[in-house]
């Protein structure tokens, strides 16, 4: 049986207020008390749960981050950064996943009014400012991660420059006929993607085509799946004529949409978005998203925000770079 704060105090001879203050590490135990109560600790090779020294200071040393999607690696690189952000401070992470079937908005307003956190960090959730505001009547510190708020701290990703990028990168190439493999039309970043992408194509001279934003038809995690990358991809090789190269909207999709391309033993261009650890080892060319940093960062910005209440609000954006890789660097320019 796990020993508990009960046991420590026992063998220690002392009240379990005593032991709590030693946790706790209140500066009114005598230091000879404090010895003795952490040679038990460690004799015993009890370790006290966080939470638990929470409610003996009345602090929760909680930190819940609340995302729509956790089976997508987009989030579980978000993650690592947070895990690792918090691997020195004395917080303990939950992870409330906001379902798809019912309202977000909802689900969220009533985690925070539960107050079961010192601080929450809300993962791409993309509220609107109306939204965000009203979650302020709850007055618990809040981050958000991959979003932009004037009213609460965050850190982002400019989307839209971007798949600017990428379609650029291709239209330099010598491609003027590209297709956009998309996900659900009204995602925050699909908005912002295809915005970049009809302004590569306004600034070079070449019409924005509607048949050439091509989706799935799986829309699980809005589309932002292999599955619906492949079911793409079919659709672009079956055009007629066919695309010259394509910039897909995640290197999620981009997976399925190279298993479609060997199937039918095309050599088509692809420019993808995300730079997640297997694109280096599909050979994928793609936007680099510093998914890890921006978890690391607003999580660092939440402690600090917990420390110090009265800071002014911090909105941190990171900027894109692009990775090239044989997806597109093996395909010859076009000449005119």
């Amino acid at each position: 049986m796990s020993k508990t704060i009960y046991d420590i105090a026992k063998a220690a001879g002392v009240s379990i207020a005593t032991v709590s203050r030693v946790f706790n590490q209140a500066e009114s135990v005598k230091p000879e008390t404090r010895e003795k109560v952490l040679k038990v600790v460690d004799e015993m090779g009890y370790h006290p749960h966080v939470y638990a020294q929470g409610l003996a200071s009345k602090k929760k040393n909680r930190i819940v981050m609340l995302a729509p999607v956790m089976s997508n690696y987009f989030f579980t690189e978000v993650l690592k950064g947070i895990q690792d952000s918090l691997a020195e401070e004395n917080y303990e992470l939950n992870i409330v996943n906001i379902g798809h079937k019912k309202d977000a908005y909802n689900q969220v307003a009533e985690t925070l009014k539960k107050r079961w956190a010192e601080g929450y960090l809300l993962v791409s959730l993309h509220f609107s400012e109306k939204e965000l505001k009203a979650l302020q009547k709850f007055n618990v510190p809040v981050c958000l991660v991959d979003d932009f708020s004037t009213i609460f701290d965050s850190v982002s990703f400019n989307n839209e420059e971007g798949a600017y990028l990428a379609t650029e990168y291709l239209i330099e190439k010598g491609f003027k006929r590209i297709a956009i493999l998309s996900a659900k039309a009204d995602s925050i970043p699909i908005r912002d993607r295809l915005k970049g992408y009809k302004r590569a194509l306004d600034e070079h001279g070449i019409e924005f085509s509607e048949s050439l934003v091509v989706t799935g038809d799986d829309m699980a995690r809005d589309g932002f799946t292999e599955l619906s990358g492949y079911e793409a991809m079919n659709k672009i090789l079956a055009m007629d004529p066919l695309s010259d190269a394509v910039f897909c909207t995640s290197d999620t999709k981009a997976v399925g949409a190279q298993k479609a391309l060997k199937e039918h033993k095309v050599d088509l261009p692809l420019i993808s978005f995300d730079n997640l650890t297997i694109s280096e080892y599909i050979g994928l060319s793609t936007v680099n998203q510093p998914m890890y940093d921006m978890g690391f960062r607003a999580t660092n910005k939440l402690i600090q925000r917990l420390h110090n209440p009265d800071l002014r609000i911090s909105n941190e954006v990171h900027h894109p770079e692009l990775v090239i890789r044989s997806s597109t660097e093996n395909v010859n320019e076009v000449t005119t």
